[in-house]
């Protein structure tokens, strides 16, 4: 166990990051999974505008990286691209 003041403050900073990564991240996919079950594409479109902010947003802070963000994007635009 850590002995110093600020070593328990840093593990309990961590703590509550990792819960609140773990949280946006989980929506994140969930957003991703429901763009994808989409068929009709005026309404994917509408909500790939969410899901493009949603994804930049946590690659800005870091709780996913850029590039995970920019080929979830890709792939998604593409899906969307191919409905009818």
């Amino acid at each position: 166990m850590a002995n110093h003041k600020s070593s328990l403050k840093r593990i309990r900073q961590t703590e509550s990051r990792r819960l609140r990564n773990r949280y946006y991240a989980k929506t994140a996919r969930n957003a991703v999974r429901r763009v994808r079950k989409m068929t009709d594409k005026a309404e994917a479109a509408t909500a790939f505008v969410g899901l493009t902010k949603m994804l930049d947003q946590l690659a800005a802070k870091n709780t996913i990286s850029k590039n995970k963000a920019s080929n979830l994007k890709s792939k998604i635009a593409r899906y969307i691209n191919k409905l009818a």
